[in-house]
């Protein structure tokens, strides 16, 4: 796709100062600029890349002025750093804006859909499937059935979604999650072998989930595991039976959550935590990178350590850590002054 000077400051609601009608069909930094490139200038740091950048087009504050000529065309707006977000925004949504049904395909006769889908190649979409206005689902995906996916939520390629899940609306799953696998549920018998105990709940994602890349959330045993509206997760992180998660809430890659955990609202949890099941979780917590986190934890706490302790005591503690073969040596100094006396 191509776009002149002209066109993005359109969009942007700017001022072009050079050429109008030059053309870009690609991004990039501006220390790295080439001919036909986009890009910007937000940080005063960067400033002197303006002089030296082969990029077609820069954006930039209304206030930035030249000290030195210029090859590249200015495209003047109040935010540059907001603007090329915007910009980047409107580039995904027409990337992205795809419709019609690829072949090979399949979509059940008994599956309803909206208007504006786009359904990839080789993808499946199972029976009574119920798919919303304005969705996008790319190549070898999987639909299960009795799926209900809302409007304008996009199912990235390889992305699994398992029967009777509920997929609310402004919702992104990324290549290859899984969405509604069986928990895991096993129960020992008389021999000590491990029966598998039916998983026979669903996932439900309300609006505005973004699901990263190849994780996955288990169906509940009974029920539903519960990804509550605005709730970011990264790439590779396991979500169990039962877990609840509030809104808003974001979580790095590679943390796990055993089943029936419930974690509050706006939480901040760092990569590969690990969370045992059945406690909860409260409202504005924070969790450091590679914590353990064993037991309830109340409202606003920060923590940090495996077994986690309070952010300010590990820290604190850690001191003393890193000290500790000084501190061993100088009591067995002490042993010995008493024992030579």
């Amino acid at each position: 796709m191509e776009f002149t000077a002209q066109q993005i400051a359109d969009i942007l609601e700017g001022d072009v100062v050079g050429d109008a009608d030059i053309k870009v069909s690609k991004l990039a930094k501006i220390e790295e600029g080439v001919k036909g490139a986009l890009t910007f200038l937000a940080n005063p740091k960067y400033t002197s890349f303006i002089y030296s950048t082969k990029a077609s087009i820069t954006i930039v504050n209304r206030s930035f002025e030249p000290e030195e000529p210029v090859s590249t065309t200015l495209i003047k707006v109040d935010d540059a750093y907001k603007s090329f977000s915007k910009l980047l925004e409107y580039y995904n949504q027409v990337k992205l804006n795809k419709i019609g049904v690829e072949q090979p395909s399949f979509i059940a006769e008994s599956a309803k859909y909206g208007e504006s889908i786009y359904v990839g190649a080789f993808s499946y979409v199972g029976e009574n499937v119920t798919i919303g206005d304005n969705v996008k689902i790319f190549p070898n995906s999987y639909i299960g059935d009795n799926v209900k996916i809302g409007d304008n939520t996009i199912v990235f390629a390889g992305s699994k979604i398992y029967s009777e899940c509920i997929i609310g609306n402004h919702c992104v799953i990324n290549s290859g999650a899984i969405i509604g696998a069986d928990g895991f549920g096993f129960a020992p018998n008389e021999n000590g072998e491990y029966q598998k105990v039916p998983q026979t709940g669903n996932v439900i994602l309300e609006d505005f989930v973004d699901i990263g890349a190849a994780t996955t959330i288990d169906r509940a045993t009974l029920g539903s595991t519960i990804i509550r509206r605005g709730v970011k997760l990264d790439n590779q992180i396991q979500i169990a039976h039962n877990v609840e998660i509030g809104k808003n809430t974001v979580i790095a890659a590679q943390t796990g959550i055993a089943g029936s955990t419930k974690i509050g609202e706006n939480c901040q949890i760092g990569g590969q935590v690990g969370i045992v099941g059945h406690i909860i979780i409260g409202n504005n917590v924070r969790i450091q990178a590679q914590s353990g986190i064993g037991r309830n934890v109340k409202d606003n706490e920060v923590l940090q350590g495996s077994p986690a302790l309070a952010y300010g005591d590990y820290n604190k503690s850690y001191v003393h850590f890193k000290n500790l073969p000084k501190i061993i040596k100088k009591l067995n100094d002490i042993e010995k002054s008493y024992g030579n006396s």
